[in-house]
């Protein structure tokens, strides 16, 4: 009998990669096993279509740099095997692991690094989407991050001590790794001018209501619903808003960078350290707005994180559109699920909607009004559930301004005025409960006893949910720290009760 052969050694090489649950970089350990036999290049661990097709990418790169995979058993394993992995940007993650199993790189040069990045045909390497994410898990890991060359920038977020490796191609990548040509380090990442700060609410004649309610929004962060006729001035109004906000905390700025990142709108890795503004369509679908799609991909109510969230027409949204709003405009965040998805996605954003008080827009005009009225303004409003409307805090009339008054009005205050007012009213709030009015307790709020009794009083004659009346507390507490109040007071309450009109509260 013949002796036992003695077992085939085969080489394993591992690199660190990323999925991505939301805007959560989950680690990905990608093994590459070289062994003997038929001639193979097999992709295991629950790949998606994009990451099967990595095989060919993967290989034409590698020939376009004179290498040829060698004619062995090629596996290529995704650790934890039981993670979905989607996306293109496992290619230079399995292309690095491929270079090391072949040899041609150091095991203990590239394994310091996780990797991600889309692969061309000739090698290049293609901006990929979430790599904030991956560079912040990264960090945490203690590794380095290998990322498109594009997106460096982007990467240099997750810290400054970051090492980061930027190639524009693989070949580069191999040529830094051997040290024959070593890539420059990445430079700081570039922060959009805080000055621009849009549309100056000076340019607003008249509407000293609606300024006042837009003020009070700013303030606390709360909700706004502004019904007025066509022309009006509702979406102006509502366009100005951005410029009365404060600028954005450098912890906000990264939050609001990842949900960007992982929706690949985050180019030359820029962050804003202005709040952002988003104004859907009234055409746009559910997904659209919620998120969702085959990717499960944020929509406008994540896009708008630590923003504006402004419906135009809100009764020409679909219901399901509007009826799926509830979620987070309560909890600041949005749970998309689906049959092969179940992300949540952050959602904190500033609520702002107008609508026509009809379909034809000019309810209660005698002269423009159509026959309908007023059953037709009762049907519009209809199509706003009773929930969702008392989830408004403030609500307000936007009456025409006249040609007289339009001609003859100067110009408001500006909004670096307003702004100042808003920042120093949120700076009290920061430090009384550390978060903004429209999310805090109103329990913990300091008010005498005339305003607790006004507000039970006049709760109580309006039938108001104990949602809305905490709703009403809240402005209540906003309009006080506009004044710099110590504590709330029975008028602080009566403003808060006229933006708070009997029938955008229906049960």
């Amino acid at each position: 009998m013949s002796p036992a052969s003695p077992p085939v050694q085969s080489r394993i090489a591992r690199i660190e990669g990323f999925a991505f649950i939301g805007i959560d970089a989950v680690p990905v350990t990608v093994e590459v096993q070289i062994a003997t036999g038929l001639p193979a290049f097999l992709i295991v661990g629950l790949p998606d279509k994009a990451v099967g097709e990595a095989r060919e990418r993967v290989r034409a790169a590698l020939t376009s740099m004179g290498l040829a995979l060698p004619p062995k058993r090629i596996l290529v394993n995704l650790v934890p095997a039981d993670l979905p992995k989607e996306g293109a940007h496992f290619d230079l993650t399995i292309a690095v692991a491929l270079l090391v199993g072949m040899g041609i790189v150091a095991h203990e040069t590239a394994s310091a690094y996780a990797v991600l990045g889309e692969l061309s045909l000739d090698g290049r390497v293609n901006p990929v989407n979430g790599v904030l994410s991956a560079a912040l898990a990264a960090a945490e890991r203690g590794l380095g991050l290998i990322c498109p060359e594009a997106q460096g920038q982007e990467a240099r977020w997750g810290g400054p001590d970051l090492d980061i490796v930027a190639p524009s191609d693989l070949p580069a990548l191999v040529r830094h790794f051997r040290g024959e040509q070593v890539l420059s380090p990445v430079p700081d990442s570039p922060m959009q001018d805080c000055n621009d700060y849009g549309s100056d609410l000076a340019d607003v004649r008249g509407m000293a209501v609606g300024r006042r309610a837009l003020e009070i929004a700013a303030a606390g962060g709360h909700s706004l619903l502004m019904s007025g006729p066509p022309g009006a001035g509702k979406s102006m109004l509502a366009s100005r808003l951005p410029s009365i906000l404060p600028d954005l905390t450098s912890h906000e700025m990264l939050e609001v960078g990842r949900v960007q990142s992982a929706a690949g709108r985050l180019p030359g890795g820029t962050l804003s350290t202005r709040p952002t503004y988003r104004d859907p369509h009234h055409s746009a679908s559910l997904p659209a707005l919620i998120g969702g799609g085959q990717k499960a991909r944020p929509g406008e109510v994540s896009l708008a994180h630590h923003g504006v969230l402004f419906l135009d027409e809100l009764p020409e949204f679909g219901r399901a559109c509007l009826e799926a709003l509830r979620q987070p405009i309560e909890t600041g965040q949005v749970s998309v699920a689906r049959a092969a998805h179940h992300v949540t996605y952050p959602a904190a954003f500033q609520f702002i909607a107008a609508m026509n008080p009809c379909r034809c827009g000019y309810l209660g005009d005698p002269e423009r009004a159509c026959r309908k009225a007023p059953r037709c303004g009762e049907d519009y409003t209809a199509r706003i559930s009773g929930p969702m409307l008392d989830r408004m805090d403030l609500t307000v009339d936007i009456a025409p301004v006249s040609p007289v008054e339009f001609s003859r009005a100067g110009r408001g205050e500006d909004s670096a005025t307003v702004r100042a007012r808003v920042t120093r009213a949120r700076a009290r709030q920061i430090a009384r409960q550390g978060m903004v009015n429209a999310r805090t307790d109103p329990q913990h709020f300091p008010m005498n006893d005339a305003a607790r009794d006004l507000a039970e009083q006049t709760g109580t004659r309006l039938g108001l949910s104990a949602r809305g009346l905490t709703r009403l507390l809240r402005v209540a507490r906003t309009i006080a720290d506009l004044e710099g109040a110590g504590e709330t007071d029975r008028h602080h309450v009566a403003e808060a009760l006229g933006f708070r009109q009997r029938r955008y509260t229906r049960a």
